[in-house]
C-alpha cells in the first residue's frame, strides 16, 4: 500500500511502549473517517517510532504519512494495521489547528460509541463529554503517577466505568504532561478538579475524547481514555524520559 496520510488523534503511554491512532481519509460510515491504529510486525510500538526525520515527536493534530502494509485485526481492535516505521519515517504534512480543529471534532463525533465501550465490536472512538471530573497523582516516594477522568455522556448509553468514583485511566502522553506540571505547582501530591473548574484551568470552550479500549488484561478489554482535545489547543511538554 502506499504511503497513508493519517490524522494523529492519539498517542499515549503502554506499559512498555506507545500507541498511536488516528483517522485515514477515507469515509466510514459510523464514524465519518476511518479509524487506524498502526502497530509493528512484531513487538510494541516504541516512543522513537512516532519521532520525524528532525526527531521531534508527533502530536495529536499532527496530518503524518505513514506506510501502513497490513490489516492485522485483532478484535476488539479491529483497526490494527501493521506499519513499516524503520524505512519509513512518519513526516508531518500539515497540522490541524484553530478553527478548523475546532469544527472538525464538531463534524466528526461518533455516532455509535456503545460499540466500543458497551458491545466491544472496535475499539476507538471520538466523543464529546457532557462533564468530565479529572484526578491526578503522584506519590513522591515510589514515583507513582496517575492521571485519571470521570465523564458522562450525551443522551442515554454511558460508559459504565468512567461514571464510578475511580473514573478510567488517561493514557494520553500530553495529559499525563500537564498533570504533571501542574502538581509541580502545588504542594499537595493530588489534584482533583470538578467540571467547571477544569474547563475554566484550561481556558476550555469544548473538550473532546478519543476513548479507546486496552488489550485484555484480567480476561477484560478496559476503557481508557487514549486522548483529551481541548478547544483551543493547550500546550504542556512531553517527556520521553517521564511519560
Amino acid at each position: 500500500m502506499p504511503l497513508q496520510e493519517i490524522l494523529i488523534l492519539a498517542l499515549t503511554r503502554m506499559q512498555s511502549g506507545i500507541c498511536t491512532a488516528g483517522f485515514t481519509a477515507e469515509r466510514a460510515p459510523v464514524t465519518g473517517l476511518r479509524w487506524v491504529r498502526p502497530t509493528r510486525e512484531f513487538g510494541v510500538v516504541l516512543p522513537g517510532d512516532m519521532l520525524d526525520a528532525e526527531g521531534q515527536l508527533v502530536q495529536c493534530g499532527d496530518v503524518i504519512t505513514l506506510k501502513l502494509l497490513k490489516p492485522r485485526p485483532d478484535p476488539p481492535h479491529v483497526e490494527d494495521w501493521v506499519t513499516d516505521f524503520i524505512h519509513c519515517r512518519p513526516c508531518r504534512v500539515r497540522r490541524l489547528e484553530g478553527d478548523k480543529r475546532a469544527a472538525f471534532f464538531v463534524r466528526h463525533l461518533d455516532q455509535a460509541p456503545e460499540q466500543v465501550f458497551v458491545e466491544h465490536a472496535r475499539s476507538l472512538c471520538l466523543v464529546q463529554p457532557e462533564q468530565v471530573w479529572a484526578y491526578f497523582s503522584l506519590d513522591r516516594y515510589s514515583g507513582k503517577y496517575q492521571t485519571r477522568m470521570r465523564f458522562t455522556l450525551p443522551g442515554d448509553v454511558q460508559c459504565a466505568r468512567a461514571m464510578q468514583p475511580r473514573g478510567v485511566t488517561v493514557t494520553d502522553l500530553k495529559w499525563r504532561a500537564l498533570g504533571r506540571q501542574w502538581l509541580a505547582q502545588q504542594t499537595e501530591p493530588v489534584l482533583s478538579l470538578e467540571p467547571d473548574a477544569l474547563m475554566a484551568r484550561l481556558d476550555a470552550t469544548a473538550l473532546y475524547l478519543t476513548l479507546g479500549l486496552s488489550r485484555q488484561w484480567q480476561g477484560e478489554h478496559w476503557p481508557l481514555v487514549h486522548a483529551v482535545h481541548v478547544v483551543p489547543d493547550y500546550s504542556a511538554d512531553i517527556d520521553l524520559e517521564n511519560l
